[in-house]
Order: structure tokens, then sequence, then C-alpha cells
């Protein structure tokens, strides 16, 4: 039975995460032989404030402010 657990700020819609845990499902299926009811995922909702790339935290990186804010998070501030 895999169990994936999958990371993700928060955000995302119902229907993203759906459309996403059947993708995996069928990969599963495909590349693991494992039967769909037996596939197991589990989304984990992250902040910004909570995970960091590089050093710095994805909350305060200005290359990440378009994904954060279409996710309804505050934006990083582009520094000078």
């Amino acid at each position: 039975m895999p169990s994936i657990t999958v990371q993700l700020l928060r955000g995302r819609t119902v229907e993203q995460k759906r459309a996403f845990a059947e993708a995996v499902t069928s990969a599963a299926v495909e590349t693991l032989g494992a039967r769909p009811g037996d596939v197991r995922i589990a989304f984990e909702h992250i902040e910004p404030d909570d995970v960091a790339n590089g050093g710095v935290l994805a909350s305060e990186d200005a290359t990440r402010s378009g994904v954060l804010s279409n996710l309804g998070h505050e934006s990083a501030a582009v520094a000078d």
C-alpha cells in the first residue's frame, strides 16, 4: 500500500488536489502495480513562513511572489 505525503503551500483548490491525487494514483498503479484503492495520499498544508528554499523563507523570497499571491498569500517585498 503506497502512502504518499505531499506538502503544499496552503491555498490550492479542492479541484487541484483532486486532479493531483488522480494523477499520482494512476502513476502508482502503472509504476508500482498498486491497486487504486490502496494508494493513500495525504496533503500537508504549510505556510510560506514555514518553508525555506536555498536558505530564504518562501514568504521573503521575491522570486516566489507570483506563486504566493496566486495562492492568496501576502507577496514578498521586491528587494531594491
